[in-house]
Parts: structure tokens; C-alpha cells; sequence
């Protein structure tokens, strides 16, 4: 990471499957793009169902979108308290099934980060969640550019 990027974290669960591909689906745009904003991701508890450092529907997810996951893949990984003031931006995929999880564990963050409304696998299938989630980043990647734009542009001054 460089001097003056931004950081986004993405929360879901088990940090498996929807956060990893946010994550990585994220870096790869702003990367595209030459943005100075870099993804990480957490869960809210490690799962033993999970197998493996990430989700297949994930990886096959990010595959079809043409990013290389043959690199080997970090571990999931839980969220801390302190992962919350080191983030400009944190988001939950899943309001309905983050906000009770925030309220519990983490009560004055609830309210200060955002939620988006991306199903697991109990509710959707991959071919129906991660277009909604590709979407999502891509319309946040896309108000991020916009924002910096706005923002390195010189005020007008009036005469």
C-alpha cells in the first residue's frame, strides 16, 4: 500500500465468500483505474464449514470476471474493534444479517459504517449474488473516482 491510499473493508460472515470477492473484485477495478483506494476484508467468526482460504463460487466469480486467482490466498480472517478507525470506509454486505452482529459485538460502529443487501448462499445462488455484488463495487468504485475528482478540482471562486 502507498502513501495516501484510502482503505475499504468488507464484512460479511465468514470472510469466505462474499467480502473475499468484493475485496478482490474492488482491488482490481480501483487498480484499473489507478485509484488510490485499496480493499481488505474480515468476518465476523471463522466458519469450520468452510473449507480453504476462499469460497470456489468466489474464486470462479472472480475468474469470469478476469481476475487470476491462481495465487495462493490468505486465510479468512475475523474483524477487531480496532479494524473500524483504521478504515476510511467499512461496509457489511448483508444488512439484515450484520446489523444484529455489529449491535452486539461492536454497538458504536453500527450506525457509522454501511450495509448493502447481498445474499449467502443459504438465500441466493452465486449466478444471482455475485452480479448484485459486482454491481455494488462498481457503482462505489464509481462514486469514489467522482468524489476525488470533485475533490482535486479547484473551487470556483467567485469575482
Amino acid at each position: 500500500m502507498t502513501v495516501g491510499t484510502s482503505r475499504v473493508l468488507f464484512l460479511c460472515s465468514g470472510n469466505f465468500y462474499r467480502s473475499r470477492f468484493a475485496e478482490q473484485f474492488f482491488n482490481l477495478l480501483a487498480s484499473r483505474r489507478q485509484m488510490a483506494w485499496q480493499a481488505e476484508s474480515r468476518g465476523f467468526r471463522l466458519s469450520p464449514n468452510n473449507l480453504g482460504a476462499i469460497s470456489p463460487h468466489a474464486i470462479a466469480g472472480l475468474q469470469l470476471r478476469g481476475l487470476d486467482c491462481a495465487q495462493p490466498q490468505r486465510m479468512p480472517a475475523v474483524v477487531e474493534s480496532g479494524d473500524f478507525a483504521a478504515f476510511e470506509l467499512v461496509i457489511a454486505v448483508k444488512e439484515a444479517e450484520h446489523r444484529a452482529k455489529m449491535l452486539a459485538r461492536f454497538p458504536a460502529w453500527a450506525d457509522r459504517i454501511q450495509y448493502w443487501h447481498i445474499d449467502d448462499v443459504d438465500c441466493a445462488e452465486p449466478h444471482q449474488a455475485l452480479p448484485e455484488l459486482e454491481k455494488q463495487v462498481r457503482d462505489l468504485i464509481d462514486r469514489l473516482q467522482l468524489k476525488s475528482l470533485r475533490e482535486s478540482q479547484p473551487s470556483q471562486r467567485a469575482g
